[in-house]
This record gives C-alpha cells, sequence and structure tokens, in this order.
C-alpha cells in the first residue's frame, strides 16, 4: 500500500473511533444539566439518583473522549503535514478557539461539578454542569466551522499558493457549518437517549429496586430521542439541498446517479455493482421525481449525474495529477473525480435507514412504558441495549459519506468563490515511508483498542452497580468518602 492509503485509514480509525465518545458526551451533559435542573427546582430524589448515575457514566465517556481527541491534533503534523501548511493559517482561529476557550471551560466546570457536590451551594453546583455542558456544545461549533470550510472553504485568500483568512466571521458564520451544527447536535441527542433507554431498560427488568428513577430515565430517553430523529430528519434535508449546490458529485454518488435525469428518481435501495461510474449493471427501487425535490424543492428539477459532473470538474481543475514526487504512484496520472461509489451509496442509506428504526423504537418504547406501565418480557431489555448501537452506528455512516464524498479532495473546492483554495487529498500526506506509517497505524489502532475495553469494563461496572445505598435515594448518608467515589 501506498503511504497515501495508510495515512488515510489510521485517520479515519481514529477520527471514527473518536467520534463515538464525542456525540455521547454532548447529548449526555445537556440531559444531566437537565436532570439537576428538576432537582434543583422539584428537591424530589429521584432526579438526583439520575442525576448522579448518569453523571458517573458522563465523566468516564468524557475521560476517553479527551485521551483520544488529543491524537487528532498530532496527526495533522504527523501524517498531513503538507495540509497542515496549507490550512493553518485559517485553522488556526477556529481550532484555538476551541481549545483556549471552549475546552477550557469544559475543564474548569467540569472539575468543579465533579468535586463540589455539598461544598458549593446547590445553584452555583448547578450553574457548574450547565456552563461545562454548554462549552461541549461551543466546542463542537469550532470543530465543525474548521471541518466545514474543508467542505466549503470562505473567508480566505489564496496568497502565494496558500489560503490566508480574511473574516473569521466567514469562516465561523459559513453556510455549511450553520447546516452541518444542529444535524450533529440532534444526532448527539439521539446517541444519548438511546444510551438512556437502554441502560435504563435493563436496569428496570433486572431490579424493581429504584423502579421510578429508571422508567422515569427510559421515558425521558425516548421522548428525547423521538424528538432528535425528527430534527436529524429536517436538518439532513436542508443539509442535502446545500450539499447538491456546493458538492454535487459527492451527492450524485450518495444517488448512485450516473446519468443526468429531469426529474430524477431516488433510489430507495440499488440491486448490482454501484462501483462503476456509468452504472450499467445496476437496478435500483425509485421513487419518481424524489430526488429532484429533495435536492432543489422541485419536483421537476433536472439533477447532474456522475458522468457529466466529471467532465465539469475535469474542465475547472485539470484532467492529470502535476508531475511531483510527491505524489507517489499518482504523480502525472489521470485524477478520478469520482469517490467510492459503494461506501457513499450505502453510507448514506445506512445512516438514513438506522435513523428511521431508531425514531420507531422510541416510539415503541413510549407505547410500552405509558401509564406507569413496566414491560416484564425478556426481549425489550434485550432490544433496548442493542439499540444503543443504532445513532452510533448513525453517526459514524455520515460521518464516513462526509468525509469520503469528497474525494478526491481534502479540501473541497467552492464552487461560487474563493478561486484557487482547494487541495487534492494525495498532496496533503508528510513525506513518511510506508514503514513509518504503518507502525503508527499499527501502534494507534492497539492502544485504541486497549481503550475501547477500559471503556466498556468501566461502563457496565458503574451500570451493573445501580445506584449506592449511600448515594442520592439516602441524603442523610452523604459523606466525603461518597463524593470521592462519584468522583473516582
Amino acid at each position: 500500500m501506498e503511504v497515501l492509503d495508510l495515512a488515510r485509514w489510521q485517520f479515519g480509525i481514529t477520527t471514527v473511533y473518536h467520534f463515538l465518545m464525542v456525540p455521547l458526551t454532548i447529548g449526555l451533559s445537556l440531559l444531566v444539566a437537565g436532570m439537576q435542573t428538576a432537582w434543583v427546582r422539584t428537591g424530589n430524589p429521584r432526579y438526583l439518583a439520575m442525576t448522579k448515575f448518569w453523571g458517573k457514566l458522563l465523566m468516564i465517556n468524557f475521560a476517553m473522549g479527551v485521551v483520544t481527541g488529543i491524537v487528532q491534533e498530532f496527526q495533522f503534523g504527523m501524517a498531513w503535514s503538507e495540509y497542515s501548511r496549507f490550512v493553518g493559517d485559517v485553522f488556526g482561529a477556529p481550532l484555538a478557539m476551541e481549545g483556549l476557550v471552549a475546552f477550557f471551560v469544559e475543564s474548569t466546570f467540569l472539575g468543579l461539578w465533579m468535586f463540589g457536590w455539598d461544598r458549593l451551594p446547590k445553584r452555583v453546583h448547578l450553574a457548574c454542569v450547565w456552563a461545562f455542558s454548554l462549552a461541549t456544545v461551543a466546542s463542537a461549533y469550532f470543530i465543525l466551522a474548521a471541518n466545514s470550510w474543508m467542505q466549503h472553504p470562505v473567508g480566505a485568500d489564496l496568497v502565494d499558493g496558500r489560503p490566508q483568512l480574511t473574516s473569521i466571521w466567514a469562516v465561523l458564520s459559513n453556510s455549511t457549518v450553520l447546516a452541518a451544527f444542529p444535524h450533529a447536535i440532534f444526532g448527539a441527542f439521539a446517541v444519548a437517549a438511546t444510551f438512556l433507554v437502554g441502560i435504563g431498560a435493563w436496569r428496570l427488568w433486572r431490579s424493581r429496586a429504584d423502579e421510578g428513577t429508571w422508567r422515569a430515565s427510559v421515558r425521558l430517553g425516548a421522548w428525547v430521542g423521538v424528538v432528535a430523529f425528527a430534527g436529524l430528519a429536517i436538518s439532513g434535508d436542508l443539509q442535502s439541498k446545500l450539499m447538491f449546490e456546493q458538492q454535487p458529485m459527492k451527492m450524485a454518488s450518495a444517488e448512485a446517479l450516473c446519468h443526468t435525469e429531469q426529474p430524477a428518481g431516488f433510489s430507495i435501495f440499488a440491486v448490482g455493482d454501484v462501483s462503476e461510474p456509468d452504472c450499467e449493471n445496476v437496478k435500483s427501487i425509485t421513487v419518481p421525481a424524489l430526488l429532484s425535490f429533495l435536492a432543489h424543492g422541485d419536483f421537476d428539477a433536472k439533477v447532474t449525474g456522475v458522468e457529466d459532473l466529471v467532465e465539469q470538474y475535469q474542465e475547472k481543475y485539470g484532467t492529470h495529477y502535476p508531475v511531483d514526487s510527491r505524489l507517489g504512484e499518482l504523480s502525472g496520472q489521470p485524477i478520478d473525480y469520482v469517490p467510492n461509489l459503494p461506501v457513499t451509496y450505502w453510507s448514506f442509506r445506512f445512516m438514513i435507514g438506522l435513523g428511521a428504526i431508531g425514531t420507531f423504537a422510541g416510539l415503541a418504547v413510549l407505547w410500552l412504558t405509558r401509564r406507569g406501565r413496566v414491560p416484564t418480557n425478556r426481549w425489550f431489555p434485550r432490544l433496548a441495549l442493542a439499540s444503543i448501537a443504532l445513532p452510533f452506528v448513525a453517526n459514524s455512516f455520515g460521518w464516513i459519506f462526509t468525509e469520503m464524498g469528497r474525494q478526491p479532495f481534502v479540501v473541497a473546492p467552492n464552487p461560487s468563490g474563493v478561486d484557487g483554495v482547494w487541495m487534492f487529498t494525495a498532496r496533503a500526506v508528510s513525506g513518511l515511508t510506508v514503514g513509518e506509517v504503518l507502525t503508527s497505524l499499527i501502534a494507534l489502532t492497539l492502544v485504541y483498542g486497549v481503550l475501547a475495553v477500559v471503556e466498556v469494563v468501566l461502563m457496565r461496572r458503574y451500570v451493573r452497580a445501580g445506584i449506592s445505598e449511600s448515594g442520592p435515594d439516602s441524603p442523610e448518608k452523604k459523606s466525603d468518602d461518597d463524593n470521592l467515589t462519584f468522583a473516582y
């Protein structure tokens, strides 16, 4: 394999792994803040029990997210140094905001919240968890702003072959991030919601102790999940319409739309080999004219196919890579502007399909737990636990589609402006040897595997322990040892 292939595998593995923690931290932090708010306002010990139990799991996940996230910063300079030089002037501002403002606030107020039980006034302690939660949201926004610039460069001019930042406001108000941010937040709520439902349902089935706490958690998760999946559908539609304007090749590939159609049908399921850009051996089950509406809000609109888009891209960005030894085997070779069609097509469908299943699962849980009911069938907790994976996998497929769909660009060109600000992925990789990248790939994958085991073991341990007898359901039995146990 070439250095480029190994570097992409390394970044893909570590990034997808890290993103398993991110949405759970965002969604669960806001839900825990809501639980504690309910306790402060009502004094109901059930809400305090929920706050402390789910807060423990939140802190485990946050710690693992920090450890795995640090590697992402190093990878830019390690395997993608040319990319770092190219985007450094632009990325410096949003990444500094994320690190110095958002992450600093997260760490500070999480520490105050962890060790502030019975030491800070209730409302001050509550403000700490809200500061931490909102900082996680701000952190996500700054990271998405940087990623959205890669999808749609704005606020920069090309000077001496490199983009230079001209407006940080343009970067932060990029239409791409304004569409991606609500979609990501709804995705985070979907992850946290099924997490509550799955674990709460298992605890509810395992023991009737603290039944009110677990049932409230399950109901909260189900309601949040239904709303989150509805929000994902709406924000996803807005985001896809924007993608048809900004990255038409990505969306044409997502539909395996090889030929221009007017009107264009939405492919529900394809049978055959979708890897070829002519789609000669593909049979699709389609909804007539739906893709035209989803793309442009008009059932009779024309949607450009892959073959015509290839010609447009060749005219704008060239037909061959430059002759450059740093490009390896791609030096002087024809540029393939078509992303991996099977990956983009099926990842798009898995993302949507798993989201739809999650919606029906949430509605089913609300129905089964209505009017104080507690399901006693063995299949209920098992299916609820299994459903935890649905939004995690859907989120991962969404990011795989977003990142791989813009290939061969690591910085996609802006079709309506900022001339020259784009970069081929093949030009972004560092000048390393295959052995060096392979070594780091194996090492990081093994380390991440160990971290995965650690997180699962810790999560399982605290989930099985449930609510401690000396915990929040018995306010009179509080001690410093209890607080230290909560903060581990």
